[in-house]
């Protein structure tokens, strides 16, 4: 990716960030990197793995550049829908600018692509990004991505705000909920305890939830023992992408919790429903007091 200067005869949106970038995300919550090309001059961030993008030329609106970008640099064509805008430096460090990056889906064999420029492109995970030399600015979308918590920009005339779907997994028995405690290093709740829970994918909610208990403790539940028990919808920060939040409550499951993701996780407890650990994630409380009060719905954080 290089983002290239403007000037003043440039008759392009102001307003919009020069940079433009795509986000791409398999069903397996993988993500498709770029690795640059290192001893360039007029590459931005040489040598690292970054996202496929580049900047505005003409009169193109940021959302044609990276409809071109993205086509010029993979042969790809998706739909892509605004996410977030981050902050970058020219090639040669003298300018600061912005970048809008947009968010899609797409699920293929990253080695088929015709690569247009750099060295490759592969599918990563979350976790292994940490192990690559990394864009930072990249980093920090995938992290925003992972916690669900970035805002898509706002399309001029509509209302449109696509929701992030997350599914919980309540556990109650003899009075105490399960809860796990997240990881301190955790983009998302960090030292909070927790529902057992994920983001929904190429899935229903039903089978994204026992997909994410088995992953993250082992637990197998079957989708006739799972019950929408709560939902709550919730905005925090205020400004942040909104997220439905859907608790499902198992009658019945087979295995022991235990600790298969410590990148996330750091152990499981029971704990007394009247008597929640401390701290805890708000809307996790929140959905727990609305099932023992026998509430379905609970909104956070909307004005």
């Amino acid at each position: 990716m290089s983002i290239k200067s403007t000037d003043s005869t440039d008759s392009t949106d102001s307003t919009e960030p020069k940079g433009t970038a795509a986000l791409l995300v398999n069903p397996r919550g993988q993500y498709l990197l770029h690795l640059r090309d290192a001893n360039k001059p007029e590459i931005c961030d040489p040598g690292t793995w970054s996202i496929p993008g580049g900047g505005r030329e003409g009169n193109e609106s940021a959302h044609e550049a990276i409809v071109r970008e993205l086509k010029e640099e993979t042969g790809l064509t998706v739909p892509l829908e605004p996410f977030t805008v981050v902050d970058c430096t020219s090639p040669d460090g003298r300018e600061k600018g912005q970048i809008q990056v947009y968010l899609g889906a797409w699920d293929g064999d990253a080695d088929g692509l015709p690569l247009g420029e750099g060295i490759m492109l592969r599918w990563f995970d979350a976790a292994t990004t940490a192990h690559l030399t990394m864009c930072s600015w990249t980093q920090e979308v995938i992290d925003l991505h992972r916690a669900g918590t970035s805002a898509p920009a706002a399309v001029a005339g509509s209302r449109a705000c696509p929701n992030v779907i997350g599914v919980h997994l309540y556990l109650e028995r003899e009075g105490r909920v399960l809860l796990g405690l997240r990881h301190p290093d955790s983009p998302f709740g960090a030292s909070h305890h927790h529902f057992l829970a994920g983001h929904c994918e190429r899935e229903s909610a039903i089978a994204c939830l026992i997909r994410e208990a088995r992953e993250e403790a082992g637990l197998r539940i079957a989708a006739a023992d799972l019950e929408l028990v709560h939902t709550v919808h919730v905005v925090d920060p205020p400004g942040s992408r909104p997220r439905m939040q859907l608790v499902f409550r198992a009658h019945r499951w087979e295995g022991t919790a235990e600790v298969r993701e410590p990148d996330k996780c750091v152990g499981w407890a029971w704990w007394p429903a009247d008597a929640l650990p401390q701290p805890i994630v708000p809307y996790a409380r929140a959905a727990i007091e609305g099932i023992r009060g026998g509430r379905r719905y609970t909104e956070l954080g909307w004005s």
